[in-house]
């Protein structure tokens, strides 16, 4: 039987058994987008695999509203009867925010919406949707307070913060065989290998496994670079060796990573997806591989963006990219206008937030781009993710309008405006002059079609079919008809 990729509560072995032996119902002819399939569980498209369930519904995949409900009242009653209020103001005021994020946090890991994915559990990303509420709340917060009580702010948070670092350079010397250093020549390139290589590499794999699309995850790892090339002006971080761009940047860390990732893509595109309950599998080895791809995807849906196929989803691809960059300048401006050094653990925090969130938040704008007739609004988890990086942005403007400000060298903003210019030449090319010439041809030929039919229709009715005209067997009256024709 195929299943949604959520799960259904309630569901029994033997109301499974019965619908996986009906057929599935045709195919809509206005029901879906093209190549899609229609069967008992809802719609399939021609890129998502098709999974089996037996149906099985244990303790792990029940609702446990009521359980949760009372756990944390009994909670709440403990803090209130029997411990003893601190006299700590400040204390007092923290503890009271964390419980007030803890409590949001359990009512919607039980009542928000399900998402696109259910594996390893919907709780898991109903969490993270509450955490991306949670998160953009904190923006709001922190945009609306002044530059300097901003950054006090995070005081409370951590109270080694609130003070301004430098910048590392990652420029100065760039050679790589360096003569002048008889210890160690290629002191360079050690220098550069630090705990941002691997994070290079781990990231792009992540990246890759959400927009499921070679050329996308080039373009974005290319276009970065130039966006690093750009901005090293504004920020010292930014600057860095040629070779460390181009070939440990794009070819190594973020080339093996997307290579990696559409490996993994590959193999989860071919695995079968076909399910059974812990407790039906009767070997001990079948159990402990049943664990491990607990934390797989449920079914597996293909990304095909085709951005040239319409100007709609050409857009569609120029935002989602825009957004990406956007996100990645982010990570740098805001430790930069906060105050927070690049190894501290909010600056992680965050990565590990926008790899739990980006994944769901990709899939939902596929589904909107890709079957308009049933996502007609946008996702919950893309919508919060699209908010957070604007917010994130209005911050960085609103903290450090100046470093924003800095005009770009000449020849920079020349290479800019030169692509930019292609970019539009392109989209008015192949959307509009290219469609206007296609259908002026599409019409020539139908007229010239119409011209030989007709031609063909006047030649019947001028011949009986025996060779001689039809005129000559007219009465004599037609004679003078047949001179003038």
């Amino acid at each position: 039987m195929r299943r949604g990729e959520r799960r259904a509560h309630g569901g029994n072995v033997g109301k499974a058994a019965l619908e996986e032996q009906q057929p599935p119902p045709p195919a809509q002819p206005n029901g879906g987008a093209p190549g899609a399939e229609r069967d008992g569980a809802g719609l399939r498209r021609s890129t998502e695999s098709e999974v089996y369930d037996d149906g099985t519904n244990t303790f792990f995949w029940r609702a446990h509203t009521l359980t949760v409900l009372f756990i944390l009242t009994c909670a709440l009653g403990y803090v209130t009867l029997l411990e003893e209020t601190p006299q700590d103001t400040a204390y007092n005021t923290k503890r009271g925010i964390v419980a007030s994020i803890l409590v949001f946090l359990c009512f919607g890991v039980t009542q928000a919406k399900d998402g696109p994915f259910s594996r390893p559990h919907p709780a898991y990303w109903r969490f993270w949707l509450c955490v991306s509420v949670v998160y953009e709340l904190f923006l709001i917060f922190i945009l609306f307070q002044t530059v300097q009580d901003g950054r006090q702010f995070m005081k409370y948070i951590d109270p080694h913060l609130g003070v301004p670092l430098p910048e590392r350079d990652y420029g100065g010397n760039c050679l790589i065989y360096d003569p002048g250093n008889a210890t160690d020549p290629f002191h360079n390139i050690w220098d550069k290998l630090d705990g941002f290589v691997p994070a290079h590499f781990f990231g792009w794999y992540l990246k890759t496994l959400m927009i499921r699309d070679w050329w996308m995850c080039m373009i974005i790892s290319v276009m970065f670079e130039f966006l690093e090339y750009s901005l090293e002006h504004q920020l010292p971080n930014f600057s860095e060796c040629w070779w460390d761009h181009w070939i440990m940047d794009v070819i190594l860390c973020n080339g093996l990573g997307i290579y990696c990732g559409m490996k993994t893509l590959s193999w989860l595109s071919l695995k079968t997806y076909k399910w059974q309950g812990l407790w039906n599998i009767p070997t001990y080895k079948g159990k402990m591989k049943r664990i491990v791809f607990q934390f797989t995807p449920y079914s597996w849906v293909k990304f095909e963006w085709k951005p040239a196929s319409s100007l709609r989803r050409w857009l569609a691809v120029c935002g989602i990219i825009f957004v990406f960059l956007l996100a990645e300048l982010n990570t740098f401006y805001l430790k930069f206008v906060l105050w927070m050094p690049p190894e501290h653990y909010l600056v992680l925090l965050r990565l590990v937030f926008f790899v739990n969130v980006g994944g769901v938040a990709m899939r939902e704008i596929y589904d909107f781009m890709d079957d308009p007739k049933f996502h007609k609004k946008l996702g919950q988890q893309a919508w919060l993710v699209a908010a957070i990086t604007a917010t994130e942005f209005l911050i960085v403007v609103k903290y450090d309008p100046y470093t924003l400000t800095l005009s770009l060298p000449f020849y920079i903003t020349q290479c800019w405006i030169l692509g930019i210019i292609l970019v539009l030449t392109w989209t008015a090319w192949r959307f509009f002059i290219r469609d206007i010439t296609l259908r002026y041809k599409e019409i020539r030929r139908q007229k010239q079609e119409h011209r030989q039919e007709h031609r063909h229709d006047k030649d019947k009715c001028l011949s009986n079919g025996d060779g001689h005209s039809a005129l000559l067997e007219e009465p004599d009256g037609s004679k003078l008809r047949e001179r003038k024709l």
